[in-house]
């Protein structure tokens, strides 16, 4: 793809933008039609120029663009429309009321605003609430999910995690239709993740001799996304929703493969593919697969799209169903951009496709 040409609607820019999920933000925005990146952040390489550091993206950002300083202050002077943030939780906050004060707008792909309080952030996270304040003004969106528009007018948008997000496309739309009502542990999810979804860090357990050929499980029984699935899952079934979640980190780059399993007395495949179909009409960004056909990372990969299925064991009376997202895309900075583009009015699939 050749440089852009014309003017773009929006300058954004990416605080973080080193990071696995930053540098996936600067490829999808540099390519993106109606936005160009103004700023780019990042402590580690300020003062390199981009097109250096990502050589993906040359021809398609300013030539002259370097990481910028991450001084919050200054940032939020810049003629910016939309920052995205693809900071580590407890630090982006600082970005956050910077920028928002100036008057930008802001998405968030950390955990800081995706929690309903500042008490639950304090249990899962082990710290308090760096702007607690901030929390009533920032909505959770999943764009496929996310009821009504008044989200549109908030300055601060959450945007979902990877394994939340690969949980709650094929879950919520079944518990708002209340065809079960899950008694607690009953719904039992196996989550596995692709290394970058650790972050860029030099640790040796991330280190690809060390996982190549190797697949473990982590974080149980409490990780920490499990706060935002339940409280997701909770306010779709209007009730409590108490699940057993099952992180496991596989050998592979990038990609989530989600199995849930829960008890499904009385309903039917037909039931389950019904509401999807009733949720995901038209959404260019869930796909809805036949049932028996299983999702595959490697199909999703490099896609801002969800894929799903579900099959029933009549053996044992349980519902299994089926998920794959690329946790870099869906299950952070594509469905981040997903967001830019319904806030800035664009079709959702602008840059995406």
């Amino acid at each position: 793809m050749g440089k852009k040409t014309s003017v773009p609607d929006l300058r954004v820019g990416v605080v973080g933008a080193s990071g696995y999920t930053g540098e996936e933000l600067v490829r999808l925005l540099a390519r993106h039609p109606r936005a160009s990146i103004a700023c780019a952040v990042s402590r580690s390489l300020a003062g390199t120029l981009v097109e250096e550091a990502f050589p993906q993206c040359r021809g398609l950002l300013p030539p002259t663009l370097v990481f910028s300083g991450a001084d919050a202050d200054a940032l939020a002077r810049e003629p910016v429309d939309f920052w995205f943030l693809a900071l580590p939780h407890g630090v982006a906050a600082k970005f956050a009321r910077a920028f928002t004060d100036a008057g930008r707008r802001v998405i968030d792909l950390s955990a800081d605003f995706r929690l309903g309080s500042a008490a639950l952030y304090k249990e899962y996270y082990g710290a308090e609430h760096p702007a607690p304040d901030l929390l009533a003004t920032a909505p959770y969106v999943l764009p496929e999910l996310v009821a009504g528009d008044a989200w549109r007018d908030a300055p601060l948008i959450a945007c979902p995690g990877c394994y939340p997000t690969s949980i709650q496309i094929p879950l919520t739309p079944l518990l708002r239709a209340k065809l079960f009502k899950p008694a607690p542990g009953t719904i039992i999810i196996n989550s596995y993740s692709g290394v970058s979804g650790a972050g860029k860090k030099a640790e040796t357990r991330y280190l690809y001799c060390e996982r190549e050929g190797s697949a473990t499980a982590y974080g149980i029984p409490r990780h920490r996304h499990l706060s935002e699935i339940e409280e997701n899952l909770s306010a779709a079934a209007g009730a409590p929703v108490v699940v057993q979640f099952n992180p496991h980190l596989a050998p592979m780059r990038r990609g989530i493969a989600t199995t849930i399993t829960l008890p499904a007395p009385g309903v039917s495949i037909d039931q389950v593919y019904a509401a999807w179909r009733t949720a995901y009409a038209g959404r260019r960004f869930v796909g809805v697969l036949p049932s028996g056909q299983y999702p595959d990372t490697a199909h999703v990969a490099g896609t801002n799209r969800a894929d799903i299925s579900a099959i029933a064991d009549p053996r044992t009376g349980n519902l299994v169903i089926t998920s794959a997202i690329d946790n870099l895309v869906k299950g952070a900075g594509g469905q981040a951009v997903q967001i830019m583009n319904l806030l800035a009015g664009f079709d959702e699939t602008e840059g995406l496709s």
